[in-house]
């Protein structure tokens, strides 16, 4: 008997381990947690530019889910969405192919279950990436690839944080434009340099139709396939053509080769203005040293621009401690950031994870954005954030100085160009 009710007592026991086993099992599968993709290129070409992005949106998520009632961001001083809901995080790595992208992109939303995606840095990217979350009707949201393209093609669920290369090349063309009227240059032909890829080939559009719209001359059209190790030809094409301005839109590595190219061969053009790409990062900036100095380009954000967006300190420390070496935000980098902020705002005024209803709120309200240059985000169908603002800048000793508008500008731009052989 004793031997049959110590069996017994042990069966018991058993089985109220396996229901506790299974409830906890239960309470933790239904633990409040909001997964959100990122999808960044984590290796290949441009990997360190999809780290920091990366990096971006866990400081923007550090944010939300833990308190923080001294940063003056929204959600920032509350624990989590919704009551108590945090956001977790699931990486992908598109290496910077189109292909590969779009694969992850269907991973991250039918295996992962991810309720939204954010990437995908390079526009080549971003465009499958987002079309697959339009044919799930899901959220994708992008920070920072700059193709106007993505805009216009009649989307619900894609939103875009930065400027586009359509109002970079106009930014561009007015600055042009104000340095012949207040400057006394008289610049009249322009070239493009870009990469062959659906940022490159629309920012080169756009280039050339906001270059004769104002009455300029297009003189100089290249193209260059990334990842290239020698672009002697394109230069030479350049310096055949000798535009007084050239725009160039070339990410990371290559964005170094173009210019080390044109030292090479003894050649620049008066003025250089450069979309997204190498020019804004500041690891690029002090690799190229004082060779770097003198080309101009859009910023959304550095350092030097910090004493106009005073909330960003406080949340680039977080940032620092999630991407080694520790490095301050870019314009790039802080859009994902944001991106992930307007979302969280919008899922905690909707209170709930329905996605007609986030998607709805998203472009019928004005959001609150102390990372942005402009302070707010708001969305016109299609996705384009109309409150995107950049400012021109001037890389001068590694500083970026800020040219233009005059609202915003705290150094006279240094123009033409000192040749290679004029410089310390």
């Amino acid at each position: 008997m004793g031997k049959r009710l110590g069996k017994k007592v042990m069966w018991l026991t058993a089985i109220a381990l396996l229901v506790g086993f299974m409830s906890c099992g239960a309470a933790y599968c239904e633990e409040k947690v909001i997964k959100i993709g990122t999808l960044f290129p984590l290796t290949g070409p441009v990997a360190l530019a999809g780290q920091r992005c990366k990096a971006a949106v866990e400081a923007a998520v550090d944010l939300i889910n833990n308190s923080y009632p001294n940063i003056p961001v929204p959600l920032a001083a509350q624990k989590g969405l919704l009551g108590g809901h945090k956001i977790v995080l699931v990486h992908a790595d598109h290496q910077g192919k189109p292909d590969v992208g779009k694969s992850e992109a269907e991973r991250l939303y039918d295996q992962e279950g991810v309720f939204a995606v954010i990437g995908s840095y390079n526009s080549a990217v971003t465009k499958p990436a987002s079309l697959v979350a339009e044919r799930r009707k899901k959220i994708f949201m992008c920070g920072c690839s700059s193709s106007a393209e993505l805009t216009k093609r009649g989307t619900r669920y894609f939103f875009r944080i930065a400027p586009t290369d359509e109002t970079e090349s106009i930014e561009f063309v007015n600055f042009i434009k104000w340095l012949n009227e207040t400057k006394g240059t008289n610049y009249k032909t322009f070239g493009v340099i870009y990469e062959n890829t659906e940022f490159g080939k629309h920012a080169a559009q756009e280039a050339k139709k906001a270059i004769e719209a104002a009455g300029f001359q297009y003189v100089a059209d290249v193209a260059f396939n990334p990842g290239a190790t020698n672009l002697n030809s394109e230069v030479q094409m350049l310096k055949g053509k000798n535009p007084d301005v050239v725009f160039g839109a070339c990410l990371g590595a290559d964005y170094i080769l173009w210019i080390k190219t044109m030292k090479q061969m003894s050649w620049l053009p008066k003025v250089s203005l450069n979309y997204c790409s190498g020019y804004q990062d500041p690891l690029i900036a002090k690799q190229l040293g004082g060779d770097g100095d003198y080309f101009m380009g859009t910023t959304g954000y550095s350092p030097e621009l910090a004493e106009l967006m005073p909330a960003v300190a406080p949340v680039e420390e977080i940032y620092k401690k999630k991407i080694n070496p520790p490095v301050p935000f870019d314009s790039d980098s802080i859009q994902e950031a944001v991106a992930m902020l307007v979302l969280a705002q919008a899922i905690e005024k909707v209170g709930s994870l329905d996605t007609e209803k986030i998607v709805d709120a998203l472009y019928a309200n004005e959001w609150d954005s102390p990372l942005s240059l402009g302070g707010k985000v708001a969305f016109a169908p299609g996705g384009q954030n109309i409150k995107a603002m950049s400012i021109v800048t001037q890389l001068i000793g590694g500083q970026y100085k800020r040219v233009f508008p005059e609202q915003f500008a705290n150094f006279e731009p240094v123009v033409p160009m000192p040749s290679w052989d004029k410089r310390k």
